[in-house]
């Protein structure tokens, strides 16, 4: 395995897979020439705050399998795709860059080059190799190719994927 560190670039000057460090850190943004970030986590940073000059969009998941970040996909990839397209350089950051971030990558990764996940996952890898999503962010990569890169609450892939992990969390005692 190679070295850890705290910001990769996926596709090199436009798109980068971090932590929560890199993205706290105006060194690191600012020598990347970040200019908007997607935080996949709860944590606040300054880059929220408009006088830092970064656009900035979250979307607020826990990294446990059962966190439902297959709905939140399509926007996480228009947001990625705009800024690319409008020449703005991407930072996709979770508190440590291995699961929920790296998700999001992969998912725009299939959707913007119709690839698999394995293919994804093997492309996000080469440029990060300590990424590790967890099994339920990797179900919910395979439920975002079946529909078709649209989940939504009408899908019926996605109503009977929701169902199942409610059913589960309802056995478990975490929902009533």
């Amino acid at each position: 395995m190679g070295q850890w560190k705290n910001i990769n670039a996926i596709i090199e000057n436009r798109l980068y897979l971090g932590n929560i460090t890199a993205a706290i850190s105006t060194r690191s943004l600012t020598e990347r020439h970040i200019t908007h970030i997607l935080s996949v986590c709860t944590d606040e940073i300054p880059a929220e705050l408009p006088a830092s000059g970064i656009t900035h969009r979250r979307i607020q998941v826990e990294d446990v399998d059962y966190a439902n970040l297959l709905i939140h996909l399509p926007e996480a990839c228009q947001f990625i795709d705009q800024a690319l397209r409008s020449g703005g350089i991407v930072l996709v950051h979770c508190g440590q860059g291995l699961s929920r971030s790296a998700a999001v990558i992969c998912a725009y990764i299939m959707w913007s080059r119709r690839v698999n996940v394995a293919q994804a996952l093997d492309f996000v890898r080469n440029a990060r190799d300590q990424i590790w999503i967890n099994a339920g962010f990797h179900e919910q990569l395979v439920l975002f190719e079946l529909c078709n890169y649209m989940p939504s609450p009408s899908n019926g892939i996605y109503q009977k994927w929701r169902y199942s992990v409610d059913a589960r969390l309802r056995a478990a005692g975490l929902i009533r």
